[in-house]
């Protein structure tokens, strides 16, 4: 049976799932999406890549600034959904749009609840070295991420890898499972599962002063938060007073007795001592003003042996 369906995203982690619905048997009615805002260096009004697909699909788009208002409820209760199918939308919700649809509204969270609630589930979990995360369909409630999950699918942390890639994996199994889901959800012969109170965590918003690295930390904490960071913001330090964002490294069992954050220079590899002595192999990067390289072009064109980061 198909449904009359709200779909409520912003970033591209959400474009997968819509495009989803939009190849089902499910009609979607309208989407929801943030306002439009100055982005990227010239700063020039963009739509959100939701907004993209809706509107080259010609679909109804919404971008109020709160959901709590009359008017906008009015707006969202003549809509007539079944379902509001919510992904990276930006608004919190309030009681009264999350009973308004039959079955209520569904959220597709990038994690393996109820560890990692809030904002930046991928960088955390990366960051914290977690070996495995997922995505979770959750029935929404007023709380932050504490709905009752109707499905979990796991997903490897593999060694080395990046929130952009596990971004990447994660936004395509969302989109499955929530199809997977939805039959079930209307089906009604059972009900989602409450998550335990036993390992909540919070996955506080990313900023971008935290990116900065530490260079008296472990090598394996550096390289953890190196490719947590990787896209965004991108890890930095300062070397000869420019900005230098690492994007990718391999740690390494190797030690040398050197100031922590001291670059050298190897063959063609560069390599920066950590906190502990360890090495980290740095293999992809950029300076200020300049696009991302590999570590052997930036050498190339750089003299950098022996500098010390700041």
């Amino acid at each position: 049976m198909g449904l009359r369906i709200i779909f409520a995203g912003s970033p591209e982690f959400s474009v997968p799932t819509l495009e989803a619905l939009l190849d089902s048997e499910h009609e979607v009615v309208a989407v929801y999406t943030q306002p439009d805002r100055p982005r990227g260096r010239g700063k020039k009004v963009q739509f959100t890549p939701v907004k993209e697909v809706a509107v080259a699909h010609n679909i109804p788009v919404y971008q109020p600034l709160t959901l709590r208002d009359p008017e906008a409820q009015a707006t969202f209760a003549a809509l007539n959904a079944d379902l509001m199918v919510v992904v990276a939308y930006g608004l919190i919700l309030p009681k009264a749009i999350l009973e308004m649809p039959q079955y209520g509204c569904l959220n597709i969270h990038a994690s393996l609840l109820p560890r990692w609630r809030g904002a930046a589930p991928i960088h955390r979990a990366i960051e914290a070295g977690d070996q495995e995360s997922g995505v979770a369909i959750m029935q929404m409630d007023v709380g932050l991420d504490t709905g009752a999950v109707w499905q979990e699918e796991r997903v490897a942390i593999t060694p080395h890898m990046t929130t952009g890639e596990l971004h990447d994996r994660l936004k395509m199994v969302g989109a499955s499972l929530l199809l997977a889901t939805i039959p079930e959800v209307i089906a009604g012969s059972r009900q989602p599962t409450p998550q335990p109170e036993e390992g909540i965590t919070y996955a506080e918003k990313i900023t971008k002063e935290e990116a900065r690295i530490d260079w008296q930390e472990s090598g394996a904490t550096i390289a953890r938060k190196i490719h947590a960071f990787n896209p965004f913001p991108g890890a930095f330090t300062e070397l000869d007073g420019a900005l230098l964002k690492l994007y990718r490294v391999l740690e390494s069992d190797r030690k040398r007795d050197s100031l922590p954050g001291t670059f050298y220079v190897e063959g063609e590899s560069l390599y920066v001592v950590a906190g502990d002595g360890h090495l980290l192999e740095v293999l992809e990067l950029q300076i200020a003003g300049k696009r991302r390289m590999e570590s052997a072009l930036f050498i190339k064109g750089n003299e950098i042996d022996q500098k010390v980061a700041q």
